[in-house]
């Protein structure tokens, strides 16, 4: 079955680094993949995507500090966070659209401590 499958997460001290991957498993022609994050109480919200072509997107809150890369040979996304604040701490959820249906990861738990 399609799937995407998350790794990478973990805890990390403010000012350090993380590098989530998610590798897409049976969906093919893949568009868009990107990565959005959830805390409790709050709705899901739009981390960084990448296109096929390799446009990219990213949220105000991350540009300068989150890096979003692609292979599409592997059909695999990464996320590259740098100089992590508390207020990055969420469950991030890796995400990839394919002509119109759209796929998400089971979450991966980011903690950054002060």
């Amino acid at each position: 079955q399609a799937q995407l499958v998350e790794s990478g997460g973990g805890l990390v001290q403010a000012g350090g680094s993380l590098r989530l991957s998610c590798a897409a498993s049976r969906i093919i022609n893949i568009n868009v993949m990107g990565w959005y994050r959830q805390v409790p109480g709050k709705p899901r919200e739009l981390v960084a995507t990448i296109a096929r072509a390799g446009t990219t997107n990213y949220a105000d809150s991350v540009k300068g500090r989150f890096t979003i890369s692609r292979d599409s040979a592997k059909n695999t996304v990464y996320l590259q966070m740098n100089s992590l604040k508390p207020e990055d701490t969420a469950v991030y959820y890796c995400y990839a659209q394919a002509w119109t249906e759209v796929y998400w990861g089971q979450g991966t738990q980011v903690t950054v401590s002060s």
